[in-house]
């Protein structure tokens, strides 16, 4: 029987980095317990004081195929390259100029909201191109 995952990301800025990835992904921050219109609002009742309420954060993909997406406050930072990442299907079933063409443009929505191009892979033999790139705390992914 498959299992349901969840990617779990240390990070600085948990909230932060949901957004960044929400956005990135099309998916939505999970909504907060019923009854409560925001996660402050939610977390205030349970008596979690405001410096304590940007521990953890969570995205969901709003079809429901994806993985949930969870993002941990750690006390130190990124430090090596990921050995695990996500590749964005930003071109699926795209190849040569037109491939390129599509992730060079998510990769400029991307960067706008806050990720940078590393670098740049062009098609050869045996694979097709694809942009590395990393998030606003350094994560690599690739578009693909």
């Amino acid at each position: 029987m498959a299992r349901d995952i969840q990617v779990t990301y240390d990070c600085a800025d948990p909230r932060a980095q949901a957004e960044f990835w929400a956005a990135a992904l099309g998916y939505r921050t999970q909504p907060p317990p019923e009854g409560f219109a925001d996660w402050p609002s939610a977390l205030t009742a349970q008596g979690v004081p405001p410096e304590l309420q940007n521990l953890r954060a969570a995205i969901t993909d709003p079809a429901g195929k994806g993985p949930r997406l969870y993002f941990q406050k750690v006390p130190e930072g990124k430090t090596v390259k990921n050995r695990v990442h996500l590749d964005v299907r930003a071109a699926p079933g795209l190849t040569g100029d037109e491939r390129m063409a599509a992730l060079a443009e998510e990769a400029l929505r991307l960067e706008a909201l806050g990720a940078k191009e590393l670098y740049r892979f062009e098609a050869n033999a045996m694979d097709e191109s694809m942009i590395a790139m990393a998030d606003p705390e350094g994560n690599e992914f690739c578009l693909d």
